[in-house]
């Protein structure tokens, strides 16, 4: 089991391996769609941008308070209602980047006990502080793949 110095750790270096998957790209190349029926590079980024603050809300709700909701988000209804084409892909990298930097100074002030604490998912039920620290951990890697092969696809 990773301690809680390490998740966070974890947590705090994936937004520079975001930044330099996408680095250089045009906004012609970052609204593109070169992988049939998937998001562009830019919608992929604003996807991680609107689910930062969710992750980081459900980590502090079960921080703060007694097995607290933590209520689920639908991606699709976020990209189809949320205009990703026309945001500017500096500002939502910067948004995750500011998101994680503030959260991590909240995990850095606990011990490894909270990793313990729950709070209860309105779909998945109980879910202790680990296992959602660890979904916000994998979030971005998960990402960088589909990622590389939109540049790939690009000829980036």
């Amino acid at each position: 089991m990773p301690t809680l110095a390490e998740l966070t750790e974890a947590y705090l270096a994936a937004p520079a391996k975001l930044r330099a998957v996408v680095k250089g790209m045009t906004r012609e190349q970052a609204v593109a769609r070169p992988v049939a029926g998937k998001w562009s590079t830019l919608e992929c980024v604003c996807h991680l941008a609107d689910f930062e603050p969710i992750l980081a809300d459900r980590i502090k709700r079960i921080l703060a308070f007694e097995k607290p909701m933590l209520w689920a988000a639908d991606e699709n209804d976020y990209a189809r209602m949320l205009a990703y084409q026309n945001r500017d892909l500096d500002e939502e990298l910067a948004v995750i980047e500011a998101v994680r930097k503030s959260t991590a100074r909240i995990l850095k002030a606990q011990t490894d006990a909270a990793l313990q604490r729950v709070g209860n998912h309105n779909l998945r039920g109980m879910l202790s502080l680990e296992q959602v620290l660890q979904m916000a951990v994998n979030h971005i890697p998960h990402h960088l793949k589909h990622l590389e092969d939109k540049r790939k696809a690009l000829g980036l």
